[in-house]
């Protein structure tokens, strides 16, 4: 059986449709929307092809109408995107978003996967990154073969005594310095991260064509360029 694991679309849909892999399942990890400014063929994508999928906390804040709050970096380029998706996104898109459980755990090919975008000591907000002890105590009531999480926009295999911890990484807006659309796939049990180019002049045509500018833009075209190393941007 070939699982593709998908994480951090954020409405970039050039991105998303670079990726062609042939799939039995797919789990999409959270925050489908916003950074981007195409979220509805991403969320149209992920309600017809993921087997499962989880709530991110921009998916959270675009259905929720969470106030934009003033900020730099990321968290201006979140709220300008999330006042274009108010704008764009039909109620269907919303409501889509809106029901995504902050978890999920299932069944496939044997194994059991635990799904969640950050972690499950806080599902929406929490960034861990490869540390093994801090997973191993935030995973000690989780019964799973595969922990499978996103929202660090790195890719990143844990392996732990009773399960792996994988991100994927991001596939619209990746942050360890390789601009390309990051996935994974797991086929018969092997783990395997892949990284497929894209249009990124187009993606970001795509952004100023919605009405995105000004400095939000800036940050949104030089982290596409850059795979996330520009400077002086802030995580959210």
């Amino acid at each position: 059986m070939k699982i593709l694991l998908l994480a951090d679309i954020h409405a970039n849909s050039i991105a998303l449709s670079a990726i062609r892999e042939s799939f039995d399942a797919c789990l999409c990890l959270g925050d489908i929307v916003e950074y981007g400014t195409d979220a509805a063929p991403c969320i149209d994508w992920v309600r017809h092809h993921a087997h499962a999928a989880v709530r991110g906390n921009h998916d959270h804040s675009t259905a929720q109408r969470v106030p934009m709050t003033q900020g730099s970096g990321f968290r201006m380029l979140a709220a300008a995107t999330r006042t274009l998706h108010w704008q764009s996104l039909m109620p269907s898109h919303i409501k889509f978003l809106a029901r995504l459980p902050v978890t999920q755990t299932l069944q496939l090919d044997g194994r059991t996967f635990h799904l969640v975008h950050a972690t499950p000591r806080d599902p929406l907000d929490e960034y861990l990154t490869n540390d093994p002890l801090a997973w191993s105590l935030r995973l000690k009531d989780i019964e799973a073969d595969y922990v499978c999480v996103g929202h660090t926009h790195v890719p990143m295999c844990v392996e732990l005594e009773r399960c792996k911890v994988i991100n994927p990484g991001s596939v619209g807006q990746p942050r360890d310095g390789d601009p390309r659309a990051a996935y994974a796939v797991i086929e018969n049990g092997r783990l395997e991260f892949r990284r497929v180019e894209y249009d990124i002049d187009r993606a970001i045509a795509q952004m100023q064509e919605a009405g995105l500018a000004g400095e939000a833009l800036e940050i949104a075209a030089e982290t596409l360029r850059s795979g996330g190393r520009a400077p002086a941007l802030t995580k959210n």
